[in-house]
């Protein structure tokens, strides 16, 4: 028989958007005497786990940080082997996310990439496409001020070119030059390992999202570790820089 709290739980409605950056697979390795490749290995795991359950919990859209423009800086190695994951992940998995009607969606810098990485991002946007389930955003080769860069060069070159007029450029004409121009703002963003701050990564489209931080390394996150972030989430007051509003059937006080 289910909890009282299980019950209270499965009718909220589940955020439409959460972001996770996925931290901690380097640590989480070390803590075990393992080569940093095997906590990369567990994340790609914690990767499946955790579409399955934004599917199963009603999530619509799902941004996983998955390679940021900073990370090009680590060990040649390092950045071969995480290549090498991301390949096999989209040749293995990318059947069962059509299957199950994800539509796969990439954000970040194609160019300069190599060929067959570039040839499987496409192919995974392009096969899942007309798909209506769960959107996972995939945010590679992604840099949060390098988007606000780019929106403000598309920006400019309109206004330049007479296409618009720069005293009218309001925050949806930036919005709109982003590269999730058709993705709603997220309304939780959860980082695992502790760390608290943003790392770059959707700096605009965080403006008045909920943040989680959880203890746990991104290995070790699951469907109770999703769950857990969601509690913590629904006991937000998402004000929005307005007023909280009051409760249903609350007496509103006179102002005299």
């Amino acid at each position: 028989m289910s909890s009282l709290g299980e019950n209270l739980h499965s009718a909220r409605k589940a955020p439409r958007h959460v972001a996770i950056i996925m931290d901690g697979n380097g640590r989480w390795a070390q803590a075990r005497g393992l080569p940093r490749y095997e906590g990369h290995r567990r994340g790609v795991e914690a990767v499946r786990r955790t579409v399955r359950a934004a599917i199963e919990i009603g999530v619509s859209f799902l941004t996983l940080y998955s390679f940021s423009t900073e990370n090009w800086s680590r060990p040649v190695e390092e950045v071969s082997l995480l290549m090498g994951l991301l390949k096999r992940y989209i040749r293995n998995d990318l059947a069962e996310l059509h299957a199950n009607d994800v539509r796969v969606r990439v954000i970040g810098g194609r160019e300069g990439l190599a060929p067959d990485i570039a040839a499987l991002l496409n192919e995974a946007e392009d096969l899942t496409r007309h798909n209506r389930g769960l959107t996972l955003v995939v945010a590679f080769n992604y840099g949060g001020r390098q988007e606000i860069v780019d929106a403000a060069r598309r920006l400019a070159a309109r206004a330049a070119s007479g296409m618009l007029d720069p005293d009218t450029i309001g925050v949806e004409h930036f919005a709109d030059a982003l590269l999730t121009r058709d993705i709603p703002d997220p309304d939780l963003i959860i980082r695992t390992s502790g760390e608290q701050r943003l790392s770059n990564f959707l700096l605009w489209q965080a403006a008045y999202a909920e943040f989680v931080f959880l203890p746990l390394h991104w290995p070790d996150f699951d469907r109770n570790a999703l769950q857990a972030a969601l509690d913590e989430y629904f006991t937000r007051d998402r004000r929005y820089g307005g007023r909280a509003l009051p409760a249903e059937g609350a007496a509103v006080k006179s102002a005299s």
